[in-house]
Parts: structure tokens; C-alpha cells; sequence
């Protein structure tokens, strides 16, 4: 009988080589799953680089026996990772358990290559976890911080429904486009924020120095002192001294309103208040509104298409809503439905959701199609999201600019004109 030479992963992902007999090399494979191993490679004596793979079979028995490789130790549940990396993670594992990878060894295979350290211990516990006999849903469970309730129940319904591999695309799609639309929002925030950062520097270095140095040269040049110089020379000076002289007190002022602000942010109450400032502000307003919309019904959506229940989806996407006032039209809206209720009517008194939002959901009800139609609006408002995105960035580049030449123009046209009012006295 032929000989075959292998290497294969365990049950705990460490490599192993030996020699087995066959009538073939179906036959090798199927006799090396029966005793729990995956092969990853098989060669027949004499008809293959036996001395390729019987090096590679002794470098393996040395990493064995040096202990190389295994798994860390378990993981705290305490850990946090970027949400890009488990972004990554999970489209890994739905690629493998979709090839036909048993869980555990794609969850091996993925601890052996991670190359973030956290993630790395928090892959191999789960996969110890899993070894032991606990579900994948419970596994992730000992991950408060990392996993949410939303990737545990929509886990969770994979495995009952036998669709893990279907759950995770899922899920793994759901993260990129929360991802993207995360990053477009920052994107149109960033802007303003670093150049309403650049004029007040600028403004504060032209009060506290360029202003002083030109004052010193005023009172020498122009008899009669202050009260000479043109109105808008003197608002400037008076300005450029205040700051100079209360710079401390305007510090503690600034560092006071930051500390009552935090404090107010901290009670419900304030959370409430300045998420609900937050969707009727000027210009931005919109974009927070829009993308409240969209991740509200991209997460129902993807929930009750996964088989969660619709309450319990409710209540998982009410406490991922990012927004306190969608949070609460959303808590309206499980009441509604758990009296057996339709869900247009509390989602039309919230005022937070417009009217094509509530027609597409009362459509959705009516053709026992709300999932796909949840996912059409996500889809919808993640492009409104994009459009408005760009056309905020389009319009505070050049207010922004204007603003601040406005502002700098003004400190300079004071500065100078004291100068040509000397300019021409001399020229008299």
C-alpha cells in the first residue's frame, strides 16, 4: 500500500507531520479527518518533493517541541480593538467558514496571523472556548468591549438558523459600511475644526504681539496718543490690551465652561439636550440627521434579515443609535409593536424621521417585506449622507476661508491705517 507523506493543523491549530498508508490520496485525506486533523499538505512516495515536505515536517516537530507558536495566554475581558480591526476579523472568518472551514480552525488560522496583539489573545480564548464545547455566540460574550450585543445576537442567529457563514457577510458588510459612513462624517468635521483652530492661533499671536509692538510705534509717532488714531486702531488696541491683561482669567473662564459643559453632558438630561441640538444644527444638522436615519435601519434591517426577533432587534438597535432622541422615538416604537401596534405611527409623532422614511416603512409592513425595505432606506441615506457630505466640505472651504481672511484683514487694515495717516502728514 502507498505511502503518504503530511502535514496537517489539529484541533488546536498546531501543525503536525507523519506518514500514513492509503490506496490514494482521497484516501490519506479522509483517514487524516478522521483522527480530527485538516490536512494542508499530502504527497505520495515517488511521485512528489517528499524532501520539500519532510524539511518542512521536521522544522514543524522542532516548532513543537520548543513550544513555538501556541496560542497566548487568555485574553482580559477588559480588551478593546479598533473597530476596523474587528472589521477585518470578521470578513476574514465569513471568507473562511464560507470555504468550508470548520470554526475553530478558521478561528486557529486567523489567532496565528493576526498581527494585532489584543485581537490576537481575544482569537485564540474564543477558539479555547470554543474547544471546550461553548457556542460562538457565548464565546464572544466574555468580550463585552469588543463584541456588542448587536454582533452577539446577530451571531447568535446565525448558529440557530445554521447560516453562521451568511451572518457574518452580513455582519462583516454591515461594519465597512458603518466604517465608511463613520469616516465621511468625520471627514466633514475635521475641516472647520482644524481651521477654526489656525484663525484663533493666528488671532491670539497678532493680539499679543504684532498689536503691542505697533501701539509702542503709534505712541511715538502721532502726538496726542490714542485718542488720535482712527476708531477702528483704537477698537483693535483696546481688544489687543483686555486679552493682554485678563489672558489668565479668560484661560480659567474657557477651562470653567469646559468643565460645566462636561459635567452637563454627563446627565441624561443634558445628552438628550445636545443630541437633539445636534440634528437641528445649521448646515450640519442635516448630516447627523441623515446618518441617524441610516444606521438606524441598516442595523434593523440587518438584524431582523439575520432571524432576530423584532422586538429584541428593537431593543438592540434603540441602544446603538448614537443619538438619544432617535433612541427614544425608537423606544416608542417597540411599545407600538409589542401591543401589536404598526410601526409608522410612532416613528411619524418622533418629527425625527421624514415622510419618505415613514412610507417606506408602512410599504414594507403592508408587503411582509420591512427588512428589505429597512435596507433600501440605509442604502438611500447612506448616498444622502455622501452627497451632503460633499457639498458641506464644497461650502465651508471657501466660508471658512473668507472668515478668517475677514478677521485678519480687519487686524491688518487697523494696524495700517494710523501709518498712512502719517504717510501723509509727511507728504503735507
Amino acid at each position: 500500500m502507498p505511502k503518504f507523506h503530511y502535514i496537517a493543523l489539529d484541533q488546536n491549530g498546531q501543525e503536525t507531520a507523519g506518514v500514513i498508508d492509503g490506496t490514494s490520496d482521497t484516501d490519506a485525506i479522509n483517514q487524516l479527518r478522521a483522527q480530527q486533523l485538516y490536512p494542508t499538505q499530502v504527497v505520495q512516495e515517488g511521485k512528489g518533493d517528499v524532501s520539500a515536505i519532510a524539511s518542512r515536517a521536521k522544522k514543524v516537530t522542532r516548532s513543537n517541541a520548543s513550544g513555538k507558536g501556541k496560542p497566548t495566554g487568555k485574553a482580559s475581558a477588559n480588551l478593546t480593538v479598533k473597530s476596523k480591526t474587528l472589521m477585518v476579523f470578521t470578513r476574514q472568518l465569513a471568507t473562511l467558514i464560507d470555504s468550508g472551514l470548520p470554526l475553530l480552525r478558521g478561528l486557529t488560522v486567523l489567532g496565528r496571523q493576526e498581527p494585532v496583539p489584543a485581537m490576537k489573545r481575544t482569537i485564540n480564548t474564543l477558539a479555547d472556548s470554543v474547544q471546550t464545547g461553548s457556542t460562538f455566540s457565548e464565546s464572544l460574550q466574555q468580550f463585552p468591549r469588543i463584541y456588542n450585543k448587536l454582533y452577539i445576537n446577530m451571531v447568535k442567529a446565525g448558529e440557530l438558523g445554521g447560516v453562521l457563514e451568511i451572518v457574518l457577510n452580513r455582519l462583516a458588510e454591515y461594519q465597512e459600511k458603518a466604517q465608511k459612513l463613520k469616516n465621511k462624517i468625520v471627514a466633514a468635521m475635521v475641516y472647520p475644526v482644524i481651521v477654526m483652530f489656525i484663525a484663533v492661533g493666528i488671532m491670539v499671536f497678532l493680539m499679543l504681539v504684532i498689536v503691542p509692538k505697533f501701539e509702542k510705534i503709534f505712541d511715538d509717532m502721532i502726538p496726542g496718543g490714542r485718542s488720535k488714531l482712527p476708531a477702528l486702531t483704537q477698537f483693535v488696541i483696546g481688544i489687543s490690551r483686555g486679552v493682554g491683561d485678563y489672558i489668565w482669567y479668560i484661560c480659567i473662564g474657557i477651562a470653567a465652561l469646559f468643565i460645566i459643559w462636561r459635567v452637563f453632558a454627563s446627565t441624561q438630561g443634558g445628552k438628550v439636550a445636545i443630541d437633539r441640538m445636534k440634528l437641528k444644527m445649521p448646515l450640519f444638522g442635516d448630516v447627523q440627521r441623515k446618518s441617524g436615519i441610516s444606521r438606524f435601519t441598516r442595523t434593523l434591517g440587518t438584524l431582523v434579515t439575520s432571524g432576530v426577533p423584532i422586538l429584541q432587534a428593537l431593543n438592540i438597535t434603540r441602544e446603538t443609535a448614537g443619538n438619544l432622541v432617535i433612541s427614544e422615538a425608537i423606544n416608542k416604537v417597540h411599545d407600538a409593536v409589542k401591543e401589536g401596534e404598526s410601526m409608522v405611527a410612532p416613528l411619524e409623532s418622533s418629527n425625527v424621521f421624514p415622510p419618505m422614511v415613514i412610507s417606506m416603512v408602512d410599504v414594507g409592513e403592508e408587503t411582509g417585506q420591512l427588512p428589505e425595505m429597512l435596507l433600501k432606506i440605509a442604502d438611500v441615506y447612506e448616498d444622502e449622507v455622501d452627497n451632503s457630505v460633499s457639498a458641506l466640505t464644497s461650502m465651508l472651504e471657501p466660508l471658512m476661508i473668507v472668515v478668517l481672511a475677514v478677521v485678519v484683514g480687519t487686524i491688518v487694515m487697523a494696524l495700517f491705517l494710523p501709518l498712512i495717516s502719517v504717510i501723509q502728514n509727511l507728504q503735507q
